[in-house]
């Protein structure tokens, strides 16, 4: 299962690539993947039909108990087809729905697959939180389906509210599944269920559940997210809103039902009440909308609150029953969604006032389509007239003898009359649609309407929605076997009244007649379309959920706006001295009581009291500087005596990194200064220093009652005793805290690095004004300045160091170019040196790429700009993107092999001349961060140095230019006195 879904994640991320090669032509190959994997379903039949359900662990993070875990059961199985199924039909159909021309049909198609892949691990998935990530991937993937188009304001909207709202209901759902997990000692679903806890506390996690699954099921007051997520592509209405997305609530309920159905206090007014009035409320709304995708929307709603109510009933009949519902619903609205997509390509409306005769321009697709609407109506001898025929006769069981439920009476019969009055509206609208899209209409004299004009359907453009048609056609024959799948979920519940069996007939009584009765009450509803519409319009009301939320969203927006002026005043000053005084107020004012637990040992050495003293006086002349370069020096000089602290207590390891990282950032800092003005500021010194002063103070002294405090609180023999021997054993290194950072909490290294990442783009968007990387010039490839004679640069005969030749001659520094030419390798040698010694001694992958880092900036400052590019002439986010790359690739690898994400190998090779070669697989992560460590380095180099040395030149080019443009006024002024 895993492999299915890993192969699917990965044909993904390869999908925009082979579109840009192949075109839209690439949906067709593309879409026999998921056809092969819901092939492997299919042959896990016999299991399925079994009742068995095949489980599949993987150890993710051992450490808190999180697994890759899976099950695939009777219910699962049927809806893992759905999905597959449906999504390979669905991605087909996008080879002929989109153009040539269409935009972004490469990352459509990635997005599209990667749903699929989300949607199939949510299904199979068999912990609460690994369904909690592949609930909140979907959520994802539909947000950018759905504003595929990102030049309509529609499509952005719709996006953006189906995010908040199916997010909001998401992270309900994630406090419910941890409550459920702690409380039960397991987050694996086949546990739980088969030993439900209970309980308040329970019961509270439950109806959390329950809100995220209303919500991404478009139940009331939730269900206006999903009309207005039409302004989807069609392909996605038809898989995410109809056949797929909006199916993961109505699973998770058939999922619970059996364990909390009938004992959750507020499951039925939740599931069972809001579920009949979302199918009552979707099937008024479909019945005034002219635009066809609009009205399968709200029918959508409709029959979303139509299943989950029946599966949240909570007897074997009803369950059996809204599996049903489930499974038909997937095609026939499958089928209507396709039908209106290729309506809308041949005609270029959806619009049905405007539609006239199309059913004698495509009649394989209108008979498919009739089918589905009907199906839908609850018309024999379709799959949804087994479905809907079989929900009436569990739902008159429950109202006469309530089937334990405790429904019966009025709450039943309610019930009852509630589905029978959503089944008539079904019944309108689908009359409506097929009218709507397919008859020949007639104007207000009876005139028929001309025909609308068409293109030519193609094949493989109809055969979706024709396929998925006659297939509801076809189950409605084959309701054996599927009772025989689909009771083994039912069978959870004892069994009720009749033995329930999904069958074309139930024999004569009230199941039938009222059958009959929606039927024809909805097709009298539908003849009488225009008084229904006149009532509909004096009736409607201003009042909505979406109405609400567009209010709620206003007001978010202006509050934000509001307490933005207010606090957010553009004081760096102000922000940083509130966050101190909070700092010093709140957790300083707990010193005051653990003052007593301090026990200080004034130094090991007189030597560290001497660094002590000569680092304050440093602090204290930094902060009385008035010149930003010697504020900047006196900062770095309180570095560097941190680092010979690190020295004086053993630890070279932080010591060098120390060193390094505050020469580079001493550079840095340089770079930046040369824009900006000498001093701090030439105002007069105001008396507000004295209060900065006085709080500088006083967060020193709480920063060093946290230290002294926490150093002082320990109760425990440290840990530091045992990490020597453990990182050998387990790390295969001796340096203890490179086997930390590599091995121990690899994980926090790998998040670390991406912040890093995330850190230089931000960087790079703030600094870069073009795209980073289009500026990058070899020496060969630029005009040398007059009188500077042309060097050789062909391979063979290039000459090293060739940028000091571009500047002018007062420019260069001669001494520092042979300097550079006699340490310039040998640094790099010594980085490369420092990332693979850095398991057993000092060094790394950090400290390698900043000392790699270190060489560069000594190129940078032998020969500008152009140096900089001969040395490395590649775009650095791409060096970081590689770096980033290969540590993931470090973290996986030993999952390929049977072991765990980041686990360590260590490897003994004995090589002819070198010897025993000492070899572990975290060396492989370390490499990653010294490339990206080396990317971000070259970033700030590129962006702080020859971005600036480039408007600098800019500026003194245009200066030259104003000057000698003034001279010559003046000339021309002289003459002409």
């Amino acid at each position: 299962m895993l492999v299915v879904i890993a192969v699917l994640f990965l044909l993904a991320a390869v999908c925009p690539a082979i579109f840009v090669t192949v075109g839209r032509r690439a949906f067709v190959p593309v879409a026999a993947v998921p056809a092969a994997a819901a092939v492997w379903v299919a042959t896990q039949a016999p299991a399925a039909f079994d009742g068995t359900t095949r489980t599949e662990v993987h150890s993710w993070v051992p450490s808190l108990g999180l697994d890759l875990a899976f099950a695939m059961g009777p219910l699962q199985w049927v809806l893992s087809l759905v999905v597959l199924g449906v999504g390979a039909v669905v991605l087909a159909y996008c080879a002929w729905y989109f153009h040539d021309d269409s935009v972004g049909v490469p990352r459509f198609a990635g997005v599209l697959v990667a749903f699929v892949a989300a949607m199939l691990g949510l299904v199979l998935a068999d912990d609460l939180l690994l369904l909690y990530v592949f609930w909140e991937l979907t959520t994802v993937f539909s947000f950018l389906l759905v504003g595929h188009d990102a030049t309509r304001i529609a499509a952005r909207r719709a996006a953006v509210q189906a995010l908040i709202v199916t997010t909001l209901g998401g992270l309900a759902m994630l406090v419910g599944a941890l409550i459920l997990g702690q409380t039960a000692g397991t987050y694996r679903i086949t546990e739980i269920l088969a030993d439900p806890p209970g309980g308040t506390v329970v019961g509270i996690g439950v109806l959390l559940l329950l809100a995220g699954a209303i919500s991404k099921s478009a139940i009331f007051p939730f269900h206006f997210w999903l009309p207005a997520a039409m302004a989807a592509p069609t392909p996605v209405s038809a898989y995410l809103h109809a056949a797929s997305m909006v199916k993961a609530g109505v699973y998770l309920v058939a999922l619970l039902a059996p364990a909390y159905a009938l004992d959750t206090p507020g499951w039925r007014p939740v599931v069972v009440g809001l579920g009949i009035f979302t199918m009552l409320l979707g099937g008024l709304r479909a019945l005034k909308q002219s635009d066809l995708k609009l009205l399968l929307a709200f029918g959508t709603v409709s029959q979303l609150g139509f299943m989950v109510a029946v599966l949240g009933i909570g007897t074997r009949a009803a369950t059996l029953a809204g599996l049903a519902v489930l499974l038909s619903h997937a095609f026939f609205k499958a089928t209507l969604f396709l039908t209106v997509g290729l309506v809308d390509r041949t005609t270029g409306t959806r619009d049905l006032r405007k539609l006239s005769g199309l059913g004698r321009r495509m009649p394989w697709v209108a008979v498919a389509a009739t089918l589905a609407a009907a199906s839908m109506a609850g018309v024999p001898p379709l799959l949804g007239y087994v479905a809907k025929e079989s929900v009436l006769l569990a739902l008159v069981d429950v109202a006469e003898y309530g089937e334990g439920t405790g429904m019966d009476g009025a709450w039943g019969w309610t019930v009852l009359v509630g589905v029978v009055l959503g089944s008539i509206l079904t019944a309108a609208y689908a009359l409506r649609f097929v009218w709507g899209a397919f008859a020949t209409k007639r104007d207000a004299d009876g005139t028929a309407l001309p025909v609308t004009p068409t293109t030519d359907v193609a094949v493989g453009f109809a055969a979706g929605p024709v396929l998925l048609g006659f297939l509801g056609l076809a189950l409605a024959f084959a309701g054996k076997p599927l009772t025989e799948v689909l009771a083994h979920q039912a069978d959870l519940f004892p069994e009720g009244h009749h033995h329930a069996e999904l069958t074309l007939w139930h024999g004569f009584g009230l199941p039938l007649l009222l059958t009959c009765v929606a039927l024809v009450v909805g097709v009298l509803l539908f003849l009488g379309r225009r008084t229904v519409e006149q009532v509909q319009g004096a009736l409607s009301l201003d009042v909505s959920t979406e109405n609400g939320y567009r209010r709620i969203m206003r007001g978010l927006d202006r509050g934000a706006v509001e307490l933005t002026a207010v606090v957010q005043r553009g004081s760096a000053a102000a922000y940083l001295g509130i966050t101190l005084v909070v700092v010093i107020v709140l957790p300083g004012s707990v010193l005051l009581s653990t003052w007593d637990t301090i026990r200080v040992t004034a130094w090991d050495t007189p030597v560290q009291a001497v660094v002590g003293v000569v680092v304050m006086i440093a602090a204290v002349m930094a902060t009385r500087s008035r010149r930003r370069l010697r504020a900047v020096l006196l900062a770095g000089a309180t570095g560097y005596g941190t680092a010979l602290l690190f020295v004086l207590h053993g630890a070279p390891d932080l010591a060098l990194t120390q060193v390094l990282v505050e020469t580079l950032s001493v550079v840095v800092f340089v770079l930046a200064l040369r824009r900006m003005p000498e001093y701090f500021t030439d105002r007069p010194l105001s008396g507000r220093r004295y209060w900065r002063m006085a709080l500088g103070v006083a967060v020193a002294v709480v920063v060093a009652g946290f230290l002294l405090v926490g150093g002082s609180a320990r109760i425990d023999t440290p840990i530091s005793s045992v990490l020597p021997q453990l990182a050998v054993d387990y790390g295969g290194g001796a340096n203890i805290v490179n086997v930390v950072l590599v091995d121990t909490r690899a994980w926090d290294t790998l998040g670390e690095i991406a912040v890093l990442v995330a850190a230089g783009t931000g960087v790079a968007s703030l600094i870069f004004l073009d795209v980073r990387g289009t500026e990058i010039r070899r020496v060969h490839e630029i005009p040398l300045p007059e009188g500077v004679a042309k060097q050789p640069t062909s391979l063979g005969r290039r000459v090293w160091l060739p940028a000091p030749r571009t500047m002018a001659a007062d420019k260069r520094a001669i001494i520092f170019e042979v300097v550079t030419r006699l340490i310039f390798h040998t640094i790099v040698v010594f980085s490369v040196y420092l990332l693979f010694v850095g398991h057993n001694a000092p060094g790394g992958g950090f400290a390698g790429g900043l000392t790699a880092g270190l060489a560069l900036v000594i190129r940078y400052l032998a020969g500008g700009r152009y140096e900089l590019d001969e040395a490395v002439p590649i775009d650095a986010g791409r060096l970081i993107g590689t770096g980033l790359a290969i540590a993931a690739l470090a973290a996986v690898l030993p999952v390929l092999f049977g072991g765990t994400i980041l686990q360590s190998a260590v490897l003994h090779v004995t090589l002819p001349v070198v010897g025993e070669v000492h070899l572990v697989s975290s060396a492989l992560f370390d490499i990653g961060v010294y490339l990206v460590v080396l990317g971000l380095v070259l970033d700030l180099l590129r962006g702080l140095g020859s971005q600036i040395d480039r408007q600098i030149h800019r500026q003194q080019k245009q200066e030259a230019a104003d000057a000698a443009a003034a001279e010559q006024s003046a000339q021309q002024a002289g003459v002409a006195r």
